[in-house]
């Protein structure tokens, strides 16, 4: 599609939001009339940074249900994320918020070349999360065979990706990384095997490098976050250059967190996402904290869409040491990056004294690297951290879920065996 002709479609669809929402008269319906807007016919897409955003505690303060935009008995199915104090962050859908969700499940399943009669090997969790029903439901839709593995049991994924051979890995990029090590442990091939779609938590180009020496595939980023839809938000085709966001049905900015004003293509800033083709909860302007920068025109592989980078961090996870802000993955991409370290560390911030320490605890390759990575995070940070190199196996390995990466130190029981 032409960027006119995708506008003029953003537009239309815009229009008939913002009308949807004025007529359900809810929170974002009476933002928008106090903002002056009374209907679709007020606003263009030059006018969507002028009006007002929405964020994860309006979700919360409407909780489970107040933020709906139909009548209940259409909510067709429910999904969340984690939120505050044990209460997820709840997500409705109706029957088409589902079909529009496996369709862009199956967009994200063909970026990364799965076809019809493609085996997909699903390794994310099913149940409340929206990873493994998201993926599942668009291989239904793109005609592909899906194995549904959900997360753990590693013996017996390995099992499944020898005996099924599958084309198409999806998991978190941490359990794909434990994955590669435990097929290599078992001493299995996987010929068949080409790519892999991992997402659901930051990483670097570097652990994209790390899965890429374990596994025979393209690793390639999924975005997708429950309050929008899902996975299948954007996704990095084979050229693996950014993700494409599906921009006919979810409009996509890029504000300074501070400030809430727009940022240059190319200057990292907090995604912002209008849904204008959502039913049950379509959402204006939605701040979702995840920190990436956008970028413009054709790619090689053919697609038109904006293509957004990897997320560099959220707002909220930014470590705030001595003074300077880090975000784990530009601590990844440095560790990884030196190739002294082994793909699995942890970040501990010893809160135990007024004076915040960061400590990095990861596996050494070979030798002794301290010296060497100290140096190199503080020439890419700007930051003097203890780097503590611990025994073969000490870091946890992501089983399920997602990895942990930063952990606090706040009491005398250290965090990690060997930490001092």
């Amino acid at each position: 599609m032409s960027t006119d002709e995708r506008a003029a479609l953003q537009r239309h669809r815009l229009w008939g939001l913002v009308d949807r929402l004025v007529a359900a008269g809810g929170l974002q319906g009476r933002r928008l009339k106090e903002a002056g807007v009374v209907g679709g016919a007020d606003v263009t897409l030059a006018d969507l940074r002028r009006l007002p955003f929405t964020t994860k505690q309006d979700l919360w303060d409407g909780y489970p249900f107040g933020m709906l935009s139909v009548p209940r008995d259409q909510v067709a199915a429910v999904h969340g994320s984690s939120g505050t104090r044990g209460r997820p962050t709840l997500v409705a859908y109706t029957k088409a918020d589902l079909d529009l969700w496996a369709a862009m499940c199956a967009r994200s399943l063909a970026c990364a070349g799965a076809a019809p009669g493609s085996i997909v090997h699903n390794a994310y969790g099913y149940g409340l999360f929206t990873g493994g029903i998201g993926i599942h439901q668009g291989a239904v839709a793109l005609g592909a065979t899906v194995v549904p593995m959900s997360g753990g049991m590693t013996d017996r994924q390995v099992r499944m990706l020898a005996d099924l051979r599958p084309d198409i890995l999806t998991c978190t990029p941490a359990y794909a990384l434990r994955l590669g090590e435990a097929v290599a442990e078992a001493g299995v091939e996987l010929p068949a095997l080409k790519a892999g779609l991992f997402g659901a938590e930051p990483w670097s180009a570097e652990l994209r490098a790390a899965i890429e020496a374990v596994l025979p595939i393209k690793a390639m980023d999924i975005y997708g976050l429950s309050e929008v839809i899902g996975p299948g938000v954007a996704t990095e085709c084979l050229q693996q250059d950014g993700l494409h966001v599906n921009e006919d049905h979810f409009i996509v900015e890029a504000v300074d967190p501070s400030t809430g004003e727009p940022v240059e293509d190319g200057t990292p800033g907090e995604l912002v996402f209008t849904t204008p083709t959502k039913q049950a909860l379509p959402l204006l302007r939605y701040r979702t904290g995840d920190i990436a920068s956008l970028t413009r025109g054709e790619c090689p592989c053919g697609r038109t869409l904006v293509r957004m980078s990897k997320v560099v961090g959220r707002a909220d996870d930014m470590i705030v040491v001595r003074g300077v802000n880090v975000y784990p993955s530009e601590v990844e991409r440095v560790l990884l990056g030196s190739g002294l370290v082994r793909p699995h560390y942890q970040l501990v911030v010893d809160r135990r004294s007024p004076a915040v320490r960061l400590l990095v605890a990861c596996e050494a390759v070979s030798g002794d690297p301290r010296e060497r990575l100290v140096h190199d995070l503080h020439e890419a940070l700007g930051l003097t951290a203890d780097v503590v190199v611990l025994p073969d196996g000490t870091v946890p390995r992501v089983e399920v879920g997602k990895a942990v990466r930063v952990v606090s130190w706040d009491d005398g029981r250290p965090p990690l065996p060997g930490l001092s």
